[in-house]
């Protein structure tokens, strides 16, 4: 066998034949319709989606406001070469200006996540003249190549070298102590161990420090109260700038409108992306104006073809306005609240279920083989998740060696739908020896 050779697999569906496998399997239905909580599939099958569409459809799937911003821009103008902007440029940079603390005032419209943390990186090298950039093992920033080597949750794995000057601190995983030391409380001890190993292995070259507010693909990481304020602390004697990847709890999802606000802490840059678009591509890389007048004085050049793109800014100040005008944000706290109760409600009779964590409506359920080791449900999570499918439910399988499940509805989810989907997983359990 050679090496490009692999095992024998499944003949895969006739859809299949001509899609370049990018990652997990790709579900064996066809989705052919989407709105609010659901999609529907080919065979007219309704399925809840509690993963927002990978995280990205924060206000519900095919949002009549989306659907407008987009025949308006179809009226008037879709594209511009990225040195032109529009009316709804200007004015998406000055909402986003207005919703976050003075010093982040200067906004660049961009794609993807890991764009704008490229995007991030790239001034933070610029501006500092550094070029270490420290991260967190169980991160995910994305798979561009500054972005790509800050994220440790996957992916790193035979593709060579990452970008030189690439450090990492420990998870703050409070379920899975990190220095094994916190069982029932934490003292941030493995904060302050990991920034002195990062003095003991750096060039002394240290630029930024990239966090996500809540750890998503590694698990549904909350860190513990005060963390991110001694993150800081250390930041500040380091002279390392803090930059927030709000992919994931930007715009309401925790039941805040950021998720730093938990612990009082404003980063030097902030990126947004998935909430932002609603479900379309759009991001945003969002920083102080002294910080933006340095890069510029420097000759900061992050150019791309679809920069400033009128049809989704657009499509931004439509998701913008549905989040404030239905007091969503608040919602997400009420709702994540009430199905974090269910959750723990599950918690209670199987267990498999080892912790149930999380804020507003970005919940993790991590699975285990056995509650008092703790021993990951490897065996156990594929099984489950796939019932749940076949039963009405998407959800994601995250937490890198863990066995994870990410609960994020759509920030309109209902009770009822809730309470369908805790059902499903009752019923998934129940039938799969979860007890």
């Amino acid at each position: 066998m050679t090496s490009l050779q692999t095992a024998a697999r499944p003949s895969p569906p006739s859809f299949e034949r001509h899609l370049l496998h990018y990652g997990r399997d790709f579900q064996q239905e066809l989705i052919v319709r989407a709105e609010g909580s659901y999609l529907f599939s080919e065979s007219g099958r309704a399925i809840l989606d509690f993963s927002s569409g990978q995280m990205c459809a924060t206000i519900g799937h095919n949002h009549p406001a989306i659907r407008e911003a987009m025949a308006r821009a179809g009226r008037t103008v879709i594209h511009l070469d990225s040195t032109m902007v529009s009316p709804d440029v200007v004015a998406l940079a000055e909402r986003l200006s207005g919703l976050l603390p003075a010093p982040l005032n200067k906004v660049q419209l961009l794609n993807t996540g890991g764009e704008a943390n490229e995007a991030a990186i790239r001034l933070a090298k610029i501006t500092t003249g550094r070029f270490e950039i420290i991260g967190f093992a169980g991160s995910w920033h994305g798979t561009t190549t500054g972005a790509a080597s800050t994220t440790y949750a996957h992916g790193r794995k035979r593709y060579g070298p990452v970008m030189p000057g690439s450090l990492a601190l420990p998870s703050p995983n409070c379920y899975r102590c990190p220095i094994r030391q916190c069982a029932e409380s934490c003292n941030l001890a493995c904060l302050d161990f990991g920034f002195e190993m990062i003095d003991a292995i750096s060039v002394g070259e240290e630029a930024a420090l990239v966090v996500e507010p809540i750890q998503s693909a590694g698990g549904i990481i909350v860190p513990p109260p005060g963390y991110f304020r001694r993150l800081r602390e250390h930041c500040d004697r380091r002279g390392i700038l803090l930059i927030f990847d709000e992919a994931q709890t930007g715009l309401g999802r925790t039941g805040d409108l950021f998720g730093y606000e938990a612990d009082g802490v404003v980063p030097d840059i902030l990126t947004l992306s998935k909430t932002l678009g609603g479900g379309l591509p759009l991001s945003a890389v969002i920083a102080s104006e002294d910080l933006a007048e340095r890069a510029r004085e420097n000759g900061f050049s992050h150019y791309t073809s679809h920069a400033s793109d009128p049809l989704m800014a657009m499509v931004g100040l439509a998701v913008v306005d549905v989040i404030e005008r239905d007091g969503l944000v608040e919602r997400a706290a009420d709702m994540g609240e009430y199905l974090k109760d269910r959750l723990l409600e599950l918690k209670g009779r199987h267990r498999a279920i080892g912790d149930v964590r999380g804020r507003g409506l970005l919940l993790g359920v991590e699975i285990v083989a056995d509650r008092e080791s703790r021993e990951p449900g490897h065996a156990l999570i594929g099984p489950i998740t796939e019932r749940c499918f076949e039963l009405g439910l998407n959800v994601n399988r995250v937490g890198g060696p863990h066995s994870v499940w990410r609960i994020a509805p759509p920030l309109t989810v209902s009770r009822e739908e809730i309470d369908r989907a805790v059902d499903v997983m009752d019923r998934a359990f129940s039938e799969l020896g979860g007890t």
